[in-house]
Parts: structure tokens; C-alpha cells; sequence
């Protein structure tokens, strides 16, 4: 998941596909689990989308996040927003703005390859190295290799289908058959 490769500026990372979805009070974000190396699967079945952060009051996190990039890199990024959203007492939109200040200037965290989606029930936002803090149109993000697939796929289905859930699902299972970097055992979390 370490290879990069720039196209007008923009870093597109290889081997995964996250998508967030906010839609009728619904917030989901759905990952695949291939992990790739070059052009050789490591891993079919990895984790990148998780709760992460403060409890709500029936013991579950209230921020999901989703990542794609190198593995070490998002769990020390994930184990800093976590810290940020403790700092800001869970509030997702001033935490994910310290953290790419911090992510831009610090000599250490600059040289981390991810890039993040975040969500509460309330707001979905993309993170990048650069320092954005990117607010999707319309409810829907999606990174990775196979992201612009997965985007297109479900800004089509957004008119016709009303459940977030679905619409990932589906446009996971596009981005799975068209990027050879995606596969389809899809993790998933909702709000």
C-alpha cells in the first residue's frame, strides 16, 4: 500500500478504496481488505475502517474513520485524532483541523503516506498530508486507488437509493471489479 503515484499534484495511493456515505441520518464508511504490494496481494483481509475516539453513552464510538496509505502511518494518524478528539471533547471538525495543522508542520508526522476519511453522525470530512480538511458535496468521499470508481458509482445510485448502507456496498462492489488494487471483503461501520 506504499506506492504513490502523482497526477496533477494529487497523491493517489494504490491498493484500497474507502468510501463515506451520509444519507437520510445514515453515515457509513466502507474499506476493502486487499493489500498490495507492487502487483501482489498481501493481505485479502485487512482492517482500514474502524471506531475510533470517545464513547457515546451506549459505550460505542461516535467517529468512524477509514484510511487508505501506508498501515503504520494510519494508526499513528488515527491514535493522534483520537488524542485531538479527547483534547476538543469529541468535537470531529476542530480535531481533524489540529491534526492537519500538526500533520503539515510537524518534521515527523509530514512524512506520513495516508490519507483519511472521518465521519460522526453530523459531519464527513476527507484529511489529507497537505493540510485539507475537506468537506465532501453532496455526503459522499471516497480515496484510493479504486475511489474514483467507487465515487462515480455511488453519486449515480445517490438519486435512486435512499439507505447510505447500500449505496457503499454497491459502489464498492464497483470499485472492486474494476481496480486490481480493490477486492471485495468490505469492512463496515456505521453511524
Amino acid at each position: 500500500m506504499d506506492e504513490r503515484a502523482a497526477s496533477h499534484g494529487l497523491i493517489q495511493w494504490h491498493g484500497t478504496t474507502i468510501i463515506g456515505v451520509q444519507k437520510g441520518g445514515k453515515t457509513v464508511i466502507a474499506g476493502d481488505g486487499q493489500v498490495s504490494m507492487g502487483n501482489t496481494v498481501m493481505k485479502p483481509n485487512a482492517r482500514k475502517v474502524r471506531r475510533i475516539g470517545a464513547l457515546d453513552k451506549d459505550g460505542t464510538s461516535k467517529v468512524i474513520a477509514g484510511f487508505a496509505g501506508a498501515t503504520a502511518d494510519a494508526f499513528t494518524l488515527f491514535e493522534r485524532l483520537e488524542k485531538k478528539l479527547e483534547q476538543y471533547s469529541g468535537q470531529l471538525l476542530r480535531a481533524a483541523v489540529e491534526l492537519a495543522k500538526d500533520w503539515r508542520t510537524d518534521k515527523y508526522l509530514r512524512n506520513l503516506e495516508a490519507l483519511m476519511i472521518v465521519a460522526d453522525k453530523d459531519t464527513m470530512l476527507v484529511l489529507t498530508g497537505n493540510g485539507d480538511v475537506l468537506e465532501p458535496e453532496g455526503g459522499i468521499a471516497a480515496i484510493g486507488s479504486g475511489g474514483n470508481y467507487a465515487l462515480a458509482a455511488a453519486r449515480a445510485l445517490t438519486d435512486y437509493e435512499q439507505d447510505a448502507e447500500v449505496i457503499a456496498r454497491r459502489a464498492m462492489a464497483v470499485a472492486a471489479e474494476v481496480c486490481v488494487f480493490t477486492n471485495d471483503r468490505v469492512t463496515i461501520e456505521t453511524l
